[in-house]
């Protein structure tokens, strides 16, 4: 008999005897035999999965000496995930409906290569009991919950039901099976607006939508079921009351198979947009110690009211006027923000899901796990926060971290070169960070944000250090609508650049240019060169240099560099609102390697890292400060190309979802024309103003490209 029949036969087998024996046993004996006779840990598993959680549990394996097989689709050839693994297969095209969800591709590269487990990470299969079914039924061990448990808490509507009758308390709404929108219309005025519409087999804000008034709910509920039905494959929803000020938090628990259930106590996860978290913290600020032990309890009590087995999350959320919790939703998988607790609690939650998977008992009891200090996990994504964060996509040109401690840690599945696509989630990676307590870490926090350096698409990174600067988060008071909230601060106009990072980048430009042409170099080669996209520089014959830059304003700078003979240069920078700096006997040292200038401006001495791209910008990476300056198109090339009379462009790379307009159609502002999808969300365009659609250059399904005429109107 082979060793994993062996395994699976003594898993059971051992099941099969803590339920004879009772709860004494349960908790004593069981863990003795246990003792005595520990399972060791499997000998090779495989991933389905990809990314940074694909990475994140590659290390612990590695760490273990559990070898790892890994799969990967076409768009993720070159992935990091599969640079880590032992092995690697491909299962399939770039959509996850044809790789990662492919359950029998799965099985079979997992046959094939003889793994004994497979982990799926979260997301993807995690959650889908059908998977690990499967599983059983081939004798391969799934490191995850029961599939009964998968069933039970993964519809939303059965797990209120569940926790109601466990005692654990749960917010006010429907969870019923009639699906009728005059029905719901009906519930929905009852429970009291605003109504929040959730899918039932929802999860990372998929298929969620918040209704403030009843003339928006068909819209809404439509909306929510489409996304639903595209993510999970039904589209049922629940309605439940919307808390107008509420806070997110959720509890980490851990079983075993011998009915050992612990918590590792809670996570904040209030700061989110479009519904998905952005930033956590554990241990929950603000947060009395009574009120911390009861959610405890109540979670361990939810854990034991669906007999489950391995890491799972117990969300809650939280009314800030009076302090009462609700049940939520209980994510039967390990979470994307469970860093933060392994960094309080000095844990591997990985390895304790190899541990409960292999049928030994938990690794710590209750009273062994402690909070110790506090930490941070910020997400950082390619999307641009000022444009409703909608998701980005292209190559990561530069790609600078922050350099990883005990109490720093950066959990990626992306190195510089990599794409972003439109089909997987847009999370670039997670920057974790402890201290002794909350202020040291948001001190660590902040310092490493000003650390991290991505180039060539848009990311959060900015956006998250407002947040982590602005007084109320330093104070604590968190809640899922602080970004609302408080959005006039955190989107602050950029501010004003100053005149020695433009004299820096201008700088930079000159020596770089130097550089190459003293090396020799072959400028089609670098992607990094600013040969191939600065048409708007010049060498004039008295030996000064003349750079044209601008802002995201359109507020033009030109530099004029005049060398001096001492190898020193004259710098003088001119704006089109007639401001302008000089500085004279400027010296400046430029590292191609690092790209990185060394410059000696006035009385001091600045250090910044310069990165061109080939959109035509110059991006600065200075004194806590990132400056974005574009080099602007000739002349020639901005008369080129024409427009309709009127258009809708995407936002953003994108699928086309829905189409609810035609050719001919008159519509008002404000008309709902299409439904976009990207990074499996879904995003209405309506119209700008009121005209008359004159056409529509695409069609459900298609693929398009960012800044693309949707449709062409004339308006009224």
């Amino acid at each position: 008999m082979s060793t994993s029949k062996c395994r699976l036969r003594s898993y059971f087998q051992a099941l099969t005897d803590v339920l004879r024996k009772g709860p004494l046993f349960e908790v004593t004996q069981a863990q003795k035999y246990h003792q005595i006779v520990r399972k060791p840990l499997f000998d090779k598993i495989l991933i389905a999965n990809r990314g940074e959680i694909a990475c994140r549990v590659i290390r612990t394996a590695k760490r273990l000496g559990v070898k790892t097989v890994c799969v990967y689709s076409e768009a993720d050839g070159n992935a990091l995930h599969t640079k880590l693994s032992d092995e690697a297969y491909l299962i399939g095209p770039a959509p996850s409906s044809g790789s990662y969800l492919n359950i029998d591709k799965i099985i079979e590269v997992a046959k094939r290569s003889g793994v004994q487990a497979i982990h799926p990470g979260y997301g993807f299969l995690s959650e889908n009991p059908t998977f690990a079914s499967r599983l059983a039924e081939e004798k391969i061990i799934f490191i995850g919950p029961p599939a009964s448990a998968m069933i039970s808490m993964g519809s939303k509507s059965e797990s209120k039901e569940i926790m109601t009758a466990a005692g654990v308390p749960v917010v006010p709404g429907y969870h019923g099976a009639n699906q009728e929108i005059s029905f719901l219309k009906s519930k929905a005025l009852e429970i009291g607006y605003p109504i929040l519409i959730k899918a039932i087999k929802g999860g990372g804000g998929k298929g969620m939508r918040i209704v403030y008034e009843p003339s928006d709910f068909e819209l809404q509920l439509n909306s929510s079921k489409r996304e639903a039905m595209n993510s999970f494959s039904d589209d049922q929803v629940l309605l439940e009351k919307y808390l107008l000020t509420p806070r997110h938090v959720e509890v980490q628990i851990f079983a075993d198979i011998y009915n050992n259930v612990v918590h590792l106590f809670e996570r904040d996860c209030s700061i989110q947009r479009r519904h998905q978290k952005i930033l956590e913290e554990a241990p929950a600020p603000m947060l009395d110690a009574s009120i911390r032990n009861e959610l405890g309890k109540k979670a361990i009590a939810a854990a034991r009211a669906v007999g489950y087995v391995g890491a799972g999350t117990v969300e809650f959320i939280m009314d800030t006027t009076d302090g009462e919790f609700y049940f939520m939703e209980m994510n039967t998988r390990l979470q994307v923000e469970h860093p933060v607790t392994e960094m309080v609690t000095g844990t591997d939650l990985v390895q304790w899901q190899f541990e409960v998977a292999a049928g030994n008992p938990l690794p710590l009891s209750q009273d062994q796990i402690q909070l110790n200090g506090h930490a941070f996990e910020a997400r950082i994504y390619a999307e641009n926060p000022t444009n409703n964060f909608l998701p980005d996509t292209g190559t990561l040109l530069h790609l600078r971290t922050p350099q990883p401690s005990s109490t720093v840690r950066i959990e990626t599945g992306f190195e510089q070169g990599d794409q972003v696509t439109v089909y997987y989630d847009p999370m670039i990676a997670k920057l974790v960070v402890k201290g002794g307590d909350r202020a040291e870490a948001l001190r660590a926090l902040r310092n490493t944000l000003d650390d991290y350096e991505v180039v060539g698409l848009a990311t959060n990174i900015e956006f998250l250090k407002q947040v982590a600067s602005h007084s109320a988060f330093v104070d604590g008071q968190v809640e899922t609508g602080f970004i609302e909230k408080h959005r006039e601060d955190l989107f602050q106009s950029d501010p004003n650049i100053p005149p020695e990072l433009i004299a820096q980048a201008s700088l930079s430009i000159v020596l770089c240019e130097l550089s190459k042409m003293q090396n020799q170099a072959s400028n089609s080669l670098d992607p990094f060169s600013p040969w191939s996209c600065l048409s708007s520089t010049r060498l004039n014959l008295n030996h000064t240099r003349q750079i044209i830059l601008c802002d995201y304003n359109h507020t033009e700078f030109t530099t004029f560099i005049t060398f001096n003979k001492d190898g020193s240069y004259d710098i003088r920078i001119a704006s089109a609102l007639n401001e302008s700096a000089i500085f004279d006997k400027v010296t400046a040292i430029w590292n191609e390697t690092e790209r990185e200038i060394i410059a000696n401006i006035g009385d001091r001495r600045f250090k910044s890292h310069v990165v061109f791209d080939r959109q035509q910008k110059v991006v600065v990476f200075g004194e806590s400060l990132r400056v974005v300056l574009m080099i602007p198109e000739p002349g020639y090339l901005q008369a080129t190309g024409s427009d309709t009379a009127g258009s809708v462009k995407t936002p953003m790379p994108c699928r086309v979802s829905q189409i609810l307009a035609e050719p001919g159609q008159t519509v008002e502002k404000g008309t709902p024309l299409i439904v976009l999808e990207a990074m499996k969300m879904e995003h209405l365009i309506k119209s700008p103003v009121s005209g008359t659609i004159d056409k529509i250059y695409y069609k459900v399904g298609d693929l398009v490209e960012e800044n693309k005429n949707l449709l062409g109107f004339v308006e009224n």
